[in-house]
């Protein structure tokens, strides 16, 4: 019997990321191998994000694309299984069986772990789509297959879902409420990780910072309480967390970035704009004030630390005042990376229904001036690296011959000439270039 075989393709998050590893986790205890192309898998699943409109629509489009590989390997006698996966899910799981009704089964990101049910179900299902997108009473992560290291970066999930409802957001709809894993099951995972080979782990959380998972005696702790216990396990090496909620950001989580090495000097905390006027209209719990207060105590606790964020340009209402708040916050944090996006309505979210939608043509003027500025001080903190030496985890083969690619502490990605017994290895390197996406070095003496 031939062993069959399945294809993954992941979207959006590092939320999905994780999502799509576990998910590899259930289909290799079904006794299924990863396939390289889709064309070369009997089970194609789209792990899928709806934050924003264009990558709901891409989804469709790759389904299209899918539908033919199905086609074609029908010919040859061959079975395909098509299954969409996440937030999308969630979000359309009407539109899927109407837009593409040969997809097989289609469930949320809070029930992929029902995935050997579901595909036992595939052959009685009678041309219909199975569709499972409940918020189910149970958690996920206690039915999962327990999650072993694949390199030596990690992500690790800790806490799903959230409570902030802001008023663009589709999370608190696709992902449901805030839920937290219990302490002693973050510790275990880690541990599984790091005797796996990880030496640098990522907490993953749509609203990391609100972390509040009981510990043996179920009393609820924080994310610092996590990040001091997990800094006591011999062999991690890196931490990081992400993504975090300034409101959510304590002065216990702030003392973390003193007083543990192993927390990487580089944190994500999304501003969204520097206008308080549509901050407000965002239903975030902060002012620009509140934030610019918040980077002050991390940078204190830590001088090295250094600072990404996330932008939403072209809001509804946002005039050229706010628009120029925004570029003043950027001027005085000097974010290093940024990612930053055009205003996207998402169905059934208090934003798609306010007035003032601003034109298409001002979302864009305004992107393009705000990643430029962007950009400007993410090539500037690149530029100054050069000459530095600096500790690189390479955990991925670059695109030529004897290269591989490694991150910062600062998330900087790396290329340096070096063979595969460094993959998986912190070295230090001395970097040689500077471009704004990347960094070259050597391998230090």
């Amino acid at each position: 019997m031939n062993k069959k075989h399945y294809y993954i393709k992941t979207f959006g998050c590092q939320m999905n990321v994780y999502d799509s590893e576990r998910i590899a986790n259930i289909l290799q205890t079904l006794g299924y191998s990863p396939a390289s192309t889709p064309k070369a898998a009997d089970l194609i699943i789209f792990n899928t994000c709806h934050i924003r409109e264009k990558a709901a629509e891409k989804v469709f489009s790759d389904l299209g694309r899918a539908y033919a590989v199905k086609q074609e390997r029908a010919e040859e006698g061959l079975d395909t299984i098509i299954g969409v996966m996440g937030c999308v899910v969630q979000a359309e799981d009407e539109q899927i069986s109407v837009r593409a009704p040969f997809v097989d089964f289609a469930t949320g990101p809070l029930t992929y772990h029902r995935l050997p049910e579901i595909l036992a179900k595939i052959g009685r299902k009678k041309g219909k789509t199975i569709i499972d997108t409940e918020f189910p009473a149970e958690s996920k992560f206690d039915f999962l297959p327990e999650n072993h290291s694949s390199g030596g970066c990690s992500y690790l999930a800790i806490q799903e879902g959230c409570n902030n409802f802001c008023t663009y957001c589709v999370v608190p709809y696709t992902r449901g409420v805030e839920y937290s894993r219990p302490v002693k099951d973050v510790i275990n995972e880690a541990k599984r990780l790091i005797d796996g080979g990880t030496l640098e782990i990522n907490l993953l959380g749509q609203n990391v910072n609100s972390y509040h998972g009981e510990d043996a005696s179920g009393k609820e702790q924080n994310l610092a309480y996590l990040l001091r216990e997990l800094a006591k396990i011999d062999g991690l090496k890196r931490i990081r967390y992400t993504t975090s909620y300034p409101a959510d950001v304590d002065d216990e989580l702030i003392a973390c970035h003193r007083d543990l090495k192993q927390i990487m000097p580089y944190l994500h905390l999304p501003v969204q704009s520097g206008s308080d006027k549509i901050l407000k209209a965002m239903n975030r719990r902060h002012n620009s004030a509140d934030y610019l207060r918040v980077v002050e105590k991390l940078q204190t606790a830590n001088p090295e630390l250094r600072m990404s964020s996330d932008f939403i340009v072209g809001f509804p209402g946002e005039e050229d005042s706010d628009f120029q708040a925004t570029l003043d916050i950027v001027n005085h944090v000097k974010f290093i990376q940024a990612f930053s996006f055009k205003y996207s309505r998402r169905a059934g979210t208090p934003a798609a229904l306010m007035k003032n939608q601003v034109e298409e043509k001002i979302k864009k003027e305004r992107l393009d001036i705000l990643q430029d500025l962007l950009f400007s001080y993410q090539l500037k903190f690149n530029k100054e690296s050069v000459g530095k030496i600096m500790p690189v985890l390479f955990d991925m083969k670059g695109r030529h011959a004897g290269q591989l690619i490694g991150r910062t502490p600062y998330m900087q990605n790396l290329h340096a000439e070096l063979g595969k017994e460094y993959m998986n290895k912190i070295v230090n390197i001395k970097v040689t270039e500077a471009t704004t996406n990347s960094l070259s070095g050597v391998m230090e003496g």
